[in-house]
């Protein structure tokens, strides 16, 4: 579960900007809510922003902090810059370090997991957990300085620090050596937050899922109450048992085959370092999706045909790309963090979808969604609070983005927050100059 998210001199966030998940007090819409002690959390939160005022910067700092963090110890070799991008419309923040902090709650604990960094080292570093609710240090650091609290792992911990270049995460590092406090923290990242891909990956995506009927029915039953026209959908999966280049499929598509030449060879460097000379395979997985759609038959009676998936709308193959990452939120809990949520989605579908996470007969493993949207439909005190929904605006003479919520602004209950929106009140909405 996300509590906030903080970023600091990131592309277009050159000041401080914080994603607040926790509920303020509102007397609105309270059933939505997620019960954290004697606090609330929010279930959705809906980001709007003029084209080109950085509320995509919002997601791609979300995305960057975790990749970072879930990767740092395979990607960070001895002379890899750290691949922050700071805000670039001034002469001084190209100096100052990139800053990023989460604080959530995996396992019933809250962590609060930071760093800093510039290309060339880490700055800062910091992971505090609330075992017992109170705050606990795992570990702090200043550049190369590391402070942990006494207990009787001081021998390993000084073995991790030993082995984290100025470049590296000690996070990341300390799970790689089997530290288990780190690993229990590191779950949240390798679990918990999942991001949208493209339709054009379906294939790819629904095949993460192909051994598991609870979650394809789950798709199919999306497909159906969403109105798409489709009756059933039938999924064909072919595992691949692949050693070598010669075993890929021609008919394989591209893509698909470089991400095996890449896992082959990091298969083999991981074999070759090995102690024993066991064989490695690496396991592909080809999924085939049909529809079914029923039309009429010469005779004029009802029939199902079938439709492969390519042939489908843009529309459609956008709310079934979607679906896993929904249903696996949904059933096991987690954030799904979408950019563009109404994209090709007609504005019922996109409600549906927010529905399904702020009622909580249908979220009951406490999932979150975020995400961002242009869809002024959307914006309705009878669908989200006033905390759910977040602006992006861009300063004109900076350059620099600011993120802010609507409660700043107090508007009534029965107030028209969508013609509000539209005629400026808020900010966050083009100058459109005339000609």
């Amino acid at each position: 579960m996300l509590l906030s998210f903080k970023v600091k001199n990131y592309r277009s966030f050159r000041d401080e900007a914080i994603l607040n998940m926790e509920a303020a007090s509102l007397k609105e819409y309270n059933e939505c809510l997620i019960p954290l002690g004697k606090k609330n959390v929010l279930p959705t939160i809906a980001i709007y922003g003029k084209n080109g005022g950085g509320k995509s910067n919002i997601i791609r700092a979300l995305w960057f902090g975790v990749q970072f963090i879930k990767s740092a110890q395979r990607t960070q070799h001895e002379k890899a810059l750290v691949p922050v991008q700071p805000f670039e419309l001034n002469d001084y923040s190209r100096s100052e370090p990139t800053v990023f902090e989460f604080n959530y709650v995996q396992d019933g604990i809250k962590y609060t997991y930071g760093f800093s960094a510039m290309k060339s080292k880490l700055v800062t570093e910091y992971l505090y957990h609330y075992p017992k609710g109170q705050k606990a240090m795992v570990f702090t650091r200043s550049e190369q300085e590391f402070i942990f609290p006494m207990d009787n792992e001081k021998k390993k911990k000084e073995m991790i620090k030993e082995a984290v270049a100025p470049n590296q995460l000690f996070f990341a590092v300390s799970c790689t050596m089997n530290y288990q406090p780190c690993i229990a923290a590191m779950k949240w990242f390798r679990q918990s937050v999942i991001f949208s891909r493209d339709y054009m990956d379906i294939g790819r995506y629904l095949g993460e899922y192909g051994e598991d009927p609870d979650m394809l029915h789950a798709i199919v039953s999306t497909a159906k109450f969403a109105d798409l026209g489709i009756q059933d959908i039938k999924f064909e999966i072919n595992n691949i048992d692949i050693t070598q280049l010669t075993d890929i499929p021609d008919e394989m598509d591209e893509d698909t085959k470089n991400d095996i030449v890449t896992a082959l060879a990091n298969l083999k460097e991981a074999l070759e370092s090995a102690p024993n000379d066991a064989e490695g395979k690496l396991r592909v997985s080809e999924i085939k999706a049909t529809s079914f759609h029923v039309g009429q038959s010469k005779k004029g009676e009802d029939t199902t045909y079938p439709l492969s998936f390519g042939d489908e709308s843009d529309g459609t193959r956008r709310l079934m790309a979607l679906a896993p990452a929904i249903e696996r939120t949904l059933r096991n809990g987690g954030v799904f963090v979408v950019d563009e949520l109404e994209r090709e989605i007609h504005p019922l579908l996109m409600e549906y979808i927010i529905n399904r996470y702020q009622n909580k007969e249908n979220n009951q493993k406490q999932a979150q969604l975020v995400f961002t949207t242009h869809s002024t439909e959307l914006m309705s005190l009878e669908l989200l609070r006033r905390d759910q929904i977040n602006f992006v605006d861009k300063d004109r003479k900076t350059g620099a983005s600011e993120l802010y919520s609507m409660k700043e602004f107090s508007p009534r209950k029965d107030e028209n927050i969508h013609k509000g929106y539209l005629l400026g009140k808020y900010g966050a909405v083009p100058h459109i100059e005339e000609v």
